[in-house]
């Protein structure tokens, strides 16, 4: 059996400690678990992401367009969505013309 050892702050230390203690879990066998999540994943168990995306909540932006469709709202293709943006940019270029 191999040990790992991680060094991490005194006050993280102490306060993971009482909340994996309230959940009838002991450190290590956290950190284990955590570990077999990451193999079963094959990669980190939860997103890893920069502190301007958390703002994003993709799955309410993903309930809400699947609300829109069911209520009949239509959605461009790609190439429907391309040909409204050139029209778009070419009356803007017309009205900067004029």
């Amino acid at each position: 059996m191999a040990t790992i050892q991680v060094r991490v702050d005194d006050n993280l230390k102490t306060t993971v400690d009482n909340l994996f203690t309230s959940l009838g879990l002991d450190t290590s066998t956290a950190v284990r678990m955590f570990l077999v999540a990451a193999m079963e994943a094959g990669g980190i168990p939860f997103a890893v992401k920069h502190e301007a995306d958390r703002d994003v909540d993709r799955d309410a932006a993903i309930r809400e367009a699947i609300d829109r469709r069911k209520s009949g709202e239509r959605y461009y293709t790609s190439d429907e969505f391309l040909s409204h943006i050139k029209a778009a940019i070419a009356e803007g270029v017309k009205d900067a013309q004029t």
